[in-house]
């Protein structure tokens, strides 16, 4: 029996995106899910309008208690801090992990303060198994590993993959293509895989999040990294045809 998927992020007063976005992927994957709450937020598809990270303490006990009863992997979102960092990179178990460096929300508003991105390097990377930056998170983490701005994509991936990341899911929404998104998958001593899917005419929030949890179930259920891989994006792919089925209803 696959055990449960922790989930530690925050809550998006929208629905949009954090845990409860990765609620939605991992019950459509079939699994069920503990969660430990780092911040609560009031946010708009628009706009962050107030966050306030839990005590330290408080997420402790929320990991602690979800943990009683088992997990398969554990998804990590939102951060918010140094310190939340700390307490995470204590109480993690030795399973697979899924970071989604969630750094900044869709309208700009910071999500993690600088040291707290340090702290994710120095203390989370090395027992994450997979990290699941899109190119404008890649970018902060270029910056800072103090690496030049010049530094290519598959370099980046390289420095943090010698930091002790196992494996690394570059997401390419990014990427300005008009007709395809690819994602890229990096792991230590092996080639890269590209994962290419067609563009939809329009933006979904929360998507970093869905394919991370995706990501973090499929790996709760013992499948293989490209496999879990694929599983994450057939997941994001059914909602991106769902949504553009009820646009096209919406407006017919």
């Amino acid at each position: 029996m696959t055990r449960p998927v922790l989930l530690i992020g925050g809550l998006d007063s929208s629905g949009g995106a954090g845990i409860a976005r990765d609620l939605l992927a991992v019950h459509d994957a079939g699994l069920t899910a503990r969660i430990a709450v780092t911040a609560v937020t009031a946010q708009t598809d628009r706009a962050v309008l107030a966050m306030d990270p839990v005590a330290p303490d408080l997420l402790a006990a929320q990991i602690e208690a979800a943990l009683e009863d088992g997990i398969g992997a554990v998804k990590i979102g939102a951060l918010c801090n140094a310190g939340l960092v700390r307490t995470v990179a204590d109480r993690l178990p030795d399973m697979p992990v899924v970071l989604d460096p969630v750094l900044c929300s869709s309208s700009g508003h910071a999500l993690l303060e600088p040291e707290g991105i340090q702290a994710l390097l120095d203390l989370l990377l090395p027992r994450t198994t997979v990290l699941t930056p899109n190119l404008p998170e890649l970018a902060a983490l270029k910056s800072a590993l103090g690496l030049h701005q010049a530094t290519k994509p598959d370099d980046v991936a390289g420095a943090l993959l010698d930091r002790g990341c196992q494996s690394i899911l570059l997401k390419g929404g990014h990427n300005g293509h008009s007709t395809y998104s690819t994602d890229i998958l990096y792991q230590a001593n092996c080639s890269s895989l590209s994962f290419r899917s067609m563009r939809y005419p329009f933006d979904l929030r929360g998507t970093g999040c869905q394919l991370a949890s995706g990501l973090a179930a499929a790996l709760a259920d013992r499948q293989p990294l490209p496999d879990a891989v694929k599983a994450a994006r057939c997941g994001l792919e059914e909602r991106f045809r769902k949504t553009g089925g009820d646009c096209a209803t919406a407006s017919a």
